[in-house]
């Protein structure tokens, strides 16, 4: 998720990012035996009250800089706390229109696991601040693509509409989240399925709309469609500091935390072998200085490039430069800091990651 005071919050990054001692020791394997080995490690945790244990935890865990909810479906200023305290949190009441209350959304429909069975239904990496009425539209409609000629009037940038995701093999409608939302969803869904790996595999027939996305499995769990999909949010939308933030909020309340947060690498780590990925030829991008010692690399390509994103070791996006307009087939990034980089370059069909180390 990439948005709200980008600069500010790298600053505060390893004031943050501190992951406990020791917690990811036992994670040494890969592929579905490093999925287990983070089962182990995440998914004993303290079952959270729906109620009151979430709307406390929503205070530290989605506060936006700016002191507001920090919620996924609309550009609400929502205000923390019970209507009675001049809050704005669900009471029963309104939620008819944009920005009159803020509810808990359960970006994993609580429908596909079979409702209000706990733990999973009061665990803060699934349920998320959103607005009422925005929540109520989405129902428990799958997260995927929509075609961009929906339009609509409300919200952050999401849409309804019938999918156009590459190799959907269904009919129905389904949610597709504002950009900046759609790797926190998609490592949502990851840790899902990495946290209930026990139980996930009886889901699949629980709900229609579960029923496209899941596989039926305790290991891959996913349609091939949809960890397709999921990989490319994930990719597309790097870790950022409001998901760091969040993660150990949460940690500090539940006990456990996302391991494709910390680790964003694990997800290829474990699917790869599984991932459908649109991928330009290695030759048809060249990337020159590298390593560079003058804080400046230069893409040279016929390609047609949308996208170019500069992402460090730990998945947080350090530059991007959309639409960028290349001479004689050359682009040029400079001032760039020192350190160690994935530089990832894509259009709407494919892309390209390559490893740069400025010195």
């Amino acid at each position: 998720m990439k948005k709200y005071f980008y600069l500010v919050l790298l600053c505060h990054f390893f004031a943050f990012a501190q992951i406990p001692n020791g917690y990811y020791n036992n994670a040494t394997g890969s592929g579905f035996t490093l999925k287990t080995q983070l089962y182990n490690i995440v998914s004993p945790h303290t079952t959270l009250v729906y109620g009151s244990g979430l709307w406390n935890l929503f205070q530290t865990s989605d506060v936006r800089p700016d002191g507001y909810v920090w919620e996924i479906y609309s550009n609400c200023d929502f205000i923390f706390g019970t209507v009675a305290s001049g809050g704005q949190q669900d009471d029963g009441t309104l939620g008819t229109v944009e920005c009159q209350r803020f509810n808990k959304e359960h970006t994993f429909p609580k429908s596909w696991f079979g409702g209000q069975v706990y733990p999973m239904y009061s665990d803060a990496f699934i349920v998320m601040p959103s607005d009422k009425k925005d929540n109520g539209l989405r129902g428990n409609l799958a997260y995927a693509t929509v075609n961009p000629s929906v339009t609509n009037n409300i919200g952050n940038g999401w849409r309804i509409g019938s999918c156009v995701t590459p190799n959907y093999p269904y009919g129905i409608n389904v949610f597709e989240p504002a950009d900046q939302f759609k790797g926190d969803f998609a490592r949502n869904y990851f840790y899902v399925a990495t946290c209930y790996q026990n139980a996930i595999s009886s889901w699949q027939t629980l709900d229609p709309s579960g029923d496209t996305v899941l596989d039926g499995s305790s290991d891959k769990v996913f349609e091939q469609w949809y960890l397709d999909l999921l990989y490319s949010w994930h990719l597309a939308d790097p870790v950022s500091q409001k998901e760091i933030t969040r993660n150990n909020a949460i940690y500090n309340v539940q006990g456990n935390r996302n391991p494709f947060v910390d680790h964003p690498e694990y997800v290829a780590q474990i699917w790869g072998a599984f991932l459908k990925t649109n991928t330009f030829d290695s030759t048809a991008v060249s990337v020159y200085p590298n390593p560079t010692n003058d804080h400046k690399i230069t893409i040279d390509t016929n390609a047609d490039i949308d996208t170019i994103q500069l992402i460090n070791i730990n998945g947080q996006l350090m530059m991007e430069v959309k639409k960028p307009v290349f001479e004689n087939n050359s682009y040029t990034l400079e001032n760039l800091p020192q350190g160690f980089y994935f530089l990832k370059v894509s259009n709407e069909m494919q892309s390209l990651t390559k490893k740069v180390i400025i010195n």
